[in-house]
């Protein structure tokens, strides 16, 4: 039975890594769109195709991301913001939104 459960967490946990893994190359397309944006002004589009593509359907499944139409337009909007994903994920810029958010209020 112990086999059995260290064989099962070290299965989840390599389950984990790989999500992980696939999460970053999400980050990194969203990235790859950001700049493409800025230089062509094609972004959103950009990353509209990947996530529509066969090969961008199986990165947001493998990263845990259900790959439908509303998550297209939210991988959208967030390229077309144009923030950088390593800033947006950053503590200071979540307490900056979060502050712009309570002044509008």
């Amino acid at each position: 039975m112990r086999d059995f459960v260290d064989g099962t967490a070290y299965n989840n946990e390599q389950g984990n890594r790989a999500r992980k893994l696939f999460a970053a190359v999400v980050l990194a397309a969203l990235d790859d769109a950001i700049a493409d944006d800025k230089k062509y002004g094609n972004g959103p589009e950009q990353i509209a195709r990947w996530a529509r593509s066969r090969d961008g359907r199986e990165v947001l499944t493998c990263a845990g991301i259900d790959p439908n139409e509303r998550v297209v337009e939210g991988l959208m909007e967030f390229v077309g913001r144009g923030v950088r994903t390593s800033v947006a994920l950053s503590r200071e810029e979540s307490e900056r939104r979060n502050a712009a958010q309570a002044e509008a209020a």
